[in-house]
């Protein structure tokens, strides 16, 4: 479904038990869809939770206007989608670039939240995680779905599951060669969104609510150390790794995630 939020087309899904008191809001890693959740949706369906799931703006199924845009813009565009649907309280799963945009969530709109679980994500940059941002840019401009996919897929997957999932790959590689090229258009404006914006370490502090920190050992986009610095900055927060694991937990790991991501939430349901 499409609502027009803050004058932007944004997509999304709403699942499980929609008389719920109870939402969990997933937040999309960047270059994905709300379909990135399939391996996540039908425990917490299993479990009569109500889901929220939308692509933010730039991803594939939303509007993709000019940036530069903010995670503020992101937050703001989250929570207004939530008012629209009468959804006051949540608990937030966001994965990578989901996770800096619950972090800000958390931040600026903390009477939303029940709690956050925020899986392979940063709150600040280092060189190497700058120029492989860059990179992608360069990827995403020749708006060539399988150059693109290759050139990434060493940085997002652990060397485990590629050698052992090649067909799997080979086949998201064709999915991206049949793709609209403004899908490419929307991912470079929102690299630079990241870029630019994503520095908010300082700010962690002010996240009172309960907050799971999680990473994959072998997350060589996104090191461990930027996990434990966010954990580090929140105080009431808990900080997990799944060993042999690369930056996709969600894909690679997902059952000993799932579990971890359940246990936590009911917990503090």
């Amino acid at each position: 479904m499409i609502k027009n939020i803050n004058g932007i087309d944004l997509y999304y899904e709403l699942k499980g038990n929609l008389e719920s008191k109870e939402t969990i809001v997933f937040f999309n890693g960047v270059m994905a869809s709300t379909n990135s959740w399939n391996y996540q949706i039908p425990i917490f369906e299993k479990m009569n939770y109500k889901i929220l799931l939308h692509d933010f703006k730039g991803q594939l199924k939303s509007e993709k206007p000019e940036g530069p845009y903010s995670f503020k813009e992101h937050a703001y565009e989250s929570k207004l989608l939530m008012d629209e649907l009468d959804i006051k309280k949540v608990h937030i799963i966001g994965t990578s670039y989901g996770g800096e945009v619950a972090l800000r969530f958390a931040i600026d709109y903390p009477q939303y939240v029940k709690s956050i679980s925020i899986i392979d994500s940063v709150s600040e940059l280092d060189e190497t995680l700058k120029y492989f941002l860059e990179g992608w840019k360069k990827l995403a401009a020749n708006k060539n779905g399988k150059d693109f996919f290759y050139g990434m897929m060493p940085s997002i997957y652990s060397n485990t599951f590629i050698k052992n999932n090649l067909k799997i790959l080979d086949k998201r590689a064709e999915v991206l060669e049949k793709i609209s090229k403004d899908y490419f258009e929307g991912q470079i404006e929102l690299y630079n969104t990241f870029l630019n914006d994503v520095e908010m370490t300082k700010e962690l502090s002010k996240i009172k609510c309960p907050s799971l920190i999680i990473c994959g050992e072998e997350d060589i986009l996104k090191p461990k150390k930027f996990s434990k610095i966010i954990s580090d900055n929140i105080s009431n927060s808990e900080y997990i790794t799944i060993p042999d694991c690369g930056h996709v937990a969600i894909f690679e790991k997902y059952k000993e995630l799932n579990s971890i991501l359940l246990g936590f939430i009911i917990k503090n349901t």
